[in-house]
């Protein structure tokens, strides 16, 4: 299971939020820094996340961003205020591995469609943001309905994997809610990331036994809660 240190960008400096509420945010300084840290500490992958994006200004942070993926070389998915294909095409084109569709699938779901022809469902997540039982878009403040019912239409329209977030212990690190990630590992077989809530290393193999193909770490890590050796450790 792939374990995907959080680089989480807002303003130009890498942050972490507390229930994705920007007031909320602790600044832990240069994203690149960040990202070069979690590097030598052993991580193959990053989940950037451009908050600016998600809070309406999607332009935002991409020379940072740009310069994490040139220097860094690894894996990279990214999310975050994504509102059009050109958008899209854009961070596909600076050379992201995967882009992730939330609230753009939701109100338009061909997007996906149009993006895995031109570049592979590969590249092409769906971002699957859930509070009890129904996805959430708009920076998690309208709800969309059954979160299941749409994890099949993304799929349907061409996304190659899905990231799952509970928005419910995000950012919380009070640790997870295995049942919806297991009803939604049951329904559905392409690859899934897991976020949300992810505190101790009992919640990291209790998310490895429901066959998730990774997960995010974000405040648990920056907190000290739990180190990326050890996550990485009972990841395997």
């Amino acid at each position: 299971m792939i374990v995907f240190p959080a680089v989480d960008i807002l303003g130009g400096r890498c942050v972490q939020l507390v229930q994705g509420k920007r007031e909320s945010a602790t600044s832990y300084g240069d994203p690149l820094s960040c990202a070069e840290s979690w590097i030598n500490q052993g991580a193959e992958a990053l989940h950037i996340v451009n908050l600016d994006g998600a809070f309406g200004t999607s332009k935002l942070n991409a020379e940072k961003i740009t310069e994490i993926v040139i220097k860094t070389g690894v894996d990279t998915q990214l999310g975050g205020g994504i509102r059009s294909i050109e958008d899209a095409k854009s961070w596909l084109d600076c050379g992201v591995d995967r882009i992730i569709i939330s609230t753009y699938a939701v109100e338009n779901p061909d997007c996906l469609t149009i993006l895995a022809d031109e570049y592979g469902s590969e590249r092409i997540m769906a971002g699957v943001d859930a509070r009890a039982g129904n996805l959430v878009t708009h920076g998690w403040e309208h709800s969309a309905g059954n979160f299941l019912e749409w994890s099949d239409l993304f799929i349907k329209k061409g996304a190659g994997s899905l990231l799952y977030t509970n928005v419910s212990v995000e950012g919380l690190c009070k640790g997870i809610d295995p049942k919806p990630v297991r009803d939604l590992l049951s329904k559905v077989s392409v690859p899934v990331i897991v976020a949300g809530g992810i505190t101790t290393e009992e919640d990291i193999i209790t998310i490895k036994n429901t066959d998730a193909a990774g997960i995010v770490l974000g405040s648990a890590l920056y907190s000290g809660k739990i180190s990326l050796q050890k996550a990485l450790e009972v990841a395997v």
